[in-house]
């Protein structure tokens, strides 16, 4: 099921770009595997899709951006970057939902905070690109919710996250422009998410190796309320030594390719749930993610802009609501097994960004090596920590 649902979802993905203009080679091949695949072992159940998506109503749509190579120059290329959207309630719903949000580092962007902290709402949809890109997102993101007719407040005050391309692309040619995130917003999609270079994860790195879009969920058991949680990360972050995968040292493993001493990166998630929570306990949910980061063996460097928000779908329409509203509110005692689904989510979304991740070359011939699926599986079949088989279930 998984396989027909990912193929409609790189289509969607395909004729966004195509209709652009756009060189989107990601989008054409076949379906990548997954870390369960590669007999990565990961703790928890998850969803359907292993995705965000399977939190109800949640929807992703992606552009990719890629074109030309060899030399930089500033305004022409080479290209390597793109835009994701995260749609909370679906593209066609404008009900805010409940959020919280964290920053366990605060070298990066991610606009409209301030006013998610103070009411509590995020009211719209989550936009990821580039760092650079962040501005005309933002101004994008406001146009495309004017044209849908006024909303909670008159004024926009949308939510834009970035990581930093710029190794690979040439991001200050300012290459993102409004039509491709109006086409990220009007393409999303429920269903498989591309993984990986793709979307605002085009030209990312991460721990060394190819990085990008991510995203796995979790189910929580009945008797805790069979609650999901998923988890889409843009991940660009971490050095070589540093990865590690099932509690494997893989990075010291795996020395093909390393390129920098420092680290020049950050990581955005973004965190969904169907459980029943209040703002300031999915600002606890978001900080969360910081664990699922440190099992991958990052320490959130002072280069990284390591920022997380988590939102619920529960309790429609209480944003417009005019008098005193009830709300269904799970109590704190009953949040450890959605504090493990994030952790644990968190985890395989960073790694499954990274075997998506595929050899790229960008600007000045720089080049970065896809995570080799070979290698990975060699070192954790060498530690003892290699599934014997790829799981028959949810990827």
């Amino acid at each position: 099921m998984r396989s027909s649902l990912a193929r409609s979802a790189a289509l969607v993905v395909g004729l966004a770009a195509l209709a652009l203009g756009l060189d989107d080679p990601d989008a054409r091949g076949a379906e990548r595997p997954r870390a369960r695949d590669l007999g990565v072992p990961f703790e928890g159940s998850p969803g359907l899709l292993n995705a965000i998506t399977d939190v109800a109503g949640v929807e992703v749509g992606q552009v990719t951006l890629v074109s030309g190579e060899g030399k930089l120059e500033v305004g022409r290329g080479p290209v390597r970057t793109g835009v994701t959207a995260i749609h909370p309630r679906g593209r066609a719903q404008d009900d805010p939902v409940f959020a919280g949000s964290f920053a366990l580092n605060g070298n990066g962007e991610m606009t409209g905070l301030a006013w998610l902290q103070e009411s509590g709402f995020l009211e719209g949809p989550v936009v990821l690109t580039n760092t650079h890109s962040v501005g005309i997102a933002r101004d994008a993101v406001i146009a495309w919710q004017g044209r849908r007719g006024p909303g909670v407040q008159p004024w926009g005050l949308p939510v834009v996250a970035e990581t930093w391309d710029g190794w690979l692309n040439d991001i200050n040619g300012f290459h993102v422009k409004d039509a491709h995130v109006f086409a990220a917003l009007d393409s999303a999609r429920g269903g498989a998410v591309d993984e990986g270079g793709v979307g605002g994860g085009t030209g990312m790195v991460c721990f060394e190796f190819k990085g990008g879009i991510g995203t796995a969920s979790r189910r929580t058991e009945a008797g805790h309320g069979g609650h999901t949680v998923g988890v889409l990360v843009q991940a660009n972050f971490g050095l070589r030594r540093q990865l590690t995968i099932a509690g494997v040292p893989v990075g010291r493993e795996i020395t093909e390719g390393p390129f920098r001493d420092d680290e020049a990166g950050s990581i955005i998630a973004v965190v969904a749930t169907d459980a029943p929570l209040l703002p300031h306990q999915l600002a606890r949910l978001a900080r969360r993610v910081a664990m699922g980061l440190a099992r991958t063996g990052s320490v959130s460097m002072n280069g990284s802009g390591d920022l997380f928000l988590a939102f619920s779908t529960a309790n429609p329409g209480l944003a417009t609501a005019k008098a005193a509203t009830a709300v269904t509110v799970l109590p704190n005692d009953a949040m450890n097994p959605l504090f493990a689904a994030t952790v644990q989510a968190t985890e395989e979304a960073i790694v499954n960004a990274l075997v998506a991740g595929r050899t790229m070359e960008g600007i000045d011939g720089h080049r970065v090596l896809g995570l080799p699926h070979d290698r990975l599986r060699e070192v954790l079949a060498k530690y003892g920590r290699l599934s014997p088989t790829a799981p028959a279930g949810p990827r």
